[in-house]
């Protein structure tokens, strides 16, 4: 089972320490932080959530919760806001920028631990909701990558929209008049035969599985419903 990491970020020591020792119990990986700064030079990719406190000196936690989101690297990052203040206005401020949830002091530890519980499962449903599997072909929504047997297949981004548009329709004739529209968009002016090109292409990477993609002549394509 995966073990989460989590950074805890308070200017009290005090709440720092009871904070990581109730984490700790509950089998979270965590590391501490006493500012904003701090937490920015900490905070790597592979944090799973942030305890962020509001109010703190050199920089406060909404500047580092807007840090952190404008960089590729840390924007999926969770964020749970801890905070004093019972504001509403800095409540509304922090969820605009991305964060997950916001909890005032004095902090409940069983309801702090039932909401990083709660923040973590809807985290890991977005991810496998942005994965499709198609026998042994994963499709990495987030990242445009697709890989066959646990190995990487480079896709241009078309080529890539067009079979996860067949993917998503699985074992259905999807007319090439839909691909145009949805893959490439009304705004676009190109012909049917732009398809035919691309499907070949996607073919010929998808090496063995090629035959997933059925021709109907004269209609469209179709996504096999089992690996041919």
């Amino acid at each position: 089972m995966k073990k989460y990491k989590i950074l805890v970020c308070d200017d009290e020591k005090d709440i720092v320490d009871v904070l990581s020792y109730n984490l700790m119990k509950e089998g979270f990986l965590v590391e501490q932080a006493f500012n904003g700064q701090q937490a920015l030079q900490k905070v790597t990719s592979d944090f799973d959530l942030i305890l962020l406190d509001v109010m703190m000196p050199y920089m406060d936690g909404l500047e580092v919760c807007r840090s952190l989101k404008e960089n590729p690297d840390t924007k999926n990052i969770s964020i749970i806001f801890l905070t004093a203040k019972n504001s509403e206005i800095d409540e509304i401020k922090g969820l605009e920028l991305g964060a997950d949830d916001y909890i005032s002091k004095p902090i409940s530890i069983k309801k702090l631990l039932a909401r990083i519980h709660s923040v973590l499962r809807r985290k890991e449903q977005v991810n496998l909701a942005n994965v499709l599997k198609i026998g042994k072909i994963k499709v990495d929504l987030d990242n445009y990558e697709i890989e066959i047997e646990n190995q990487k297949i480079s896709l241009p981004r078309k080529e890539f929209e067009t079979f996860v548009y067949l993917a998503k329709n699985q074992g259905k004739i999807v007319r090439r008049e839909q691909l145009l529209a949805n893959v490439w968009g009304d705004d676009v002016v190109v012909t049917q035969r732009t398809i035919d090109v691309h499907i070949r292409k996607i073919r010929e990477k998808l090496g063995d599985y090629a035959d997933l993609i059925e021709t109907i002549k004269g209609v469209g394509y179709r996504l096999r419903e089992k690996d041919a």
